[in-house]
């Protein structure tokens, strides 16, 4: 087995990565600098925590299409993710709960592991949809007690101006679910109140929420002066490459998602996002007023474009890996050290990867 510039959580050690029963066993070298050689790279598999489909399949047809997302996600160094619910009527999301309930209990091969759900809607702001159908309401906590029964929901979406909301917020926080702002048209205020109740990220960074104004800071200032987690999506439509590097700055552990859609991996046409029809070209997913609808990122592209913007490689497979991790308070994934999951990417010196590995298992790649 050739040697590889492993990354580790101590720095980057040139060796190999021993593995059973789809554990690390030990990571075996000694330190290095990859500028020093040629060799490639072995990454911590990326953690996309906010899916919605990929392969021409969309999460809210249900059942029969999660194993294609999960195996099209892999394709592209992701070995893990949340399954990202669409806002849609109450019974629809019930039934994809349950189903999805069902399936995170198992990783068919070749597939990425599912780790749980992240509801995106229906609590959100009707005045700040994005792409989301208008089916948003306000919560109330026994219906949402009754969504947690059905599927590990990890992340709940939400807007905090909504009343009742910052208390729910703090129920929650209570049973162990992550809260993130977003789809909102709060103020600076409503997001300093909801952190305070126990909210810690913010949904898509800057994407349908109130923006940073000098006199009213909105969101996106409360999410640049005060968080310590939120996502983005670094596929340089959503976000200007600028508004990135300020987020890098203000935002410790800021970490990239996909935001992803049917149309991931697929050609230009139409595609499924909940119970929109929306349409894949000229690099993006739009609906049919040209609002972006997802996206057709993929994590091994997040890692270039972040490098590309001057994010050492290190932290670059941080924000794609580690701190995914850390924010659901994973210990076992995102990281490369003895005890922890065997989920790896091998990279080329280009960026390009090269194989993956899921819980032990090396995957062959389409697309290499």
């Amino acid at each position: 087995m050739p040697d590889f510039n492993i990354l580790t959580p101590d720095g980057w050690v040139r060796g190999q990565l021993h593995h059973r029963d789809g554990r690390v066993l030990e990571v075996v070298g000694p330190p290095c600098d990859p500028l020093h050689n040629n060799l490639p790279y072995l990454l911590p598999g990326f953690i996309d925590l906010h899916v919605h489909g990929g392969g021409g399949r969309d999460i809210m047809e249900g059942d029969n299409a999660f194993a294609t997302i999960a195996r099209t996600h892999l394709r592209f160094g992701t070995t893990s993710l949340l399954a990202t619910t669409m806002t849609a009527p109450s019974a629809q999301i019930r039934q994809i709960l349950e189903q999805l309930g069902h399936y995170s209990q198992r990783r068919p091969a070749a597939t990425a592991r599912v780790l749980g759900v992240h509801l995106e809607g229906p609590y959100i702001n009707p005045g700040k949809l994005g792409a989301q159908p208008n089916h948003a309401h306000g919560a109330v906590l026994e219906e949402v007690d009754q969504l947690l029964g059905l599927a590990p929901i990890k992340v709940i979406t939400l807007a905090p101006e909504i009343a009742g909301h910052v208390e729910l917020i703090r129920a929650l926080v209570q049973r162990g679910v992550c809260v993130q702002i977003g789809h909102t048209l709060g103020s600076y205020e409503d997001g300093v109140q909801a952190l305070a109740a126990g909210a810690t990220s913010f949904t898509h960074l800057y994407n349908a929420m109130s923006p940073l104004h000098h006199r009213e800071p909105g969101i996106v200032g409360a999410a640049l002066a005060h968080a310590r987690f939120a996502e983005i999506i670094p596929d340089l439509l959503h976000v200007h490459p600028g508004a990135i590097r300020v987020a890098l700055r203000a935002i410790p552990c800021l970490y990239c998602v996909t935001d992803s859609t049917a149309a991931t991996g697929m050609p230009d046409g139409q595609y499924k996002l909940g119970s929109h029809t929306v349409t894949k070209c000229l690099g993006g997913v739009r609906l049919a007023d040209g609002t972006l609808a997802g996206s057709t990122l993929t994590m091994d592209q997040a890692l270039r474009n972040l490098v590309k913007l001057g994010v050492p490689l290190a932290e670059a497979s941080q924000r794609l890996s580690q701190f995914p991790a850390d924010y659901l308070g994973i210990e076992e994934r995102g990281r490369l050290q003895p005890g922890s999951w065997a989920d790896a990417v091998s990279v080329n010196r280009d960026l390009t990867l090269a194989a993956v590995m899921v819980e032990g298992e090396t995957v062959e790649l389409e697309n290499a």
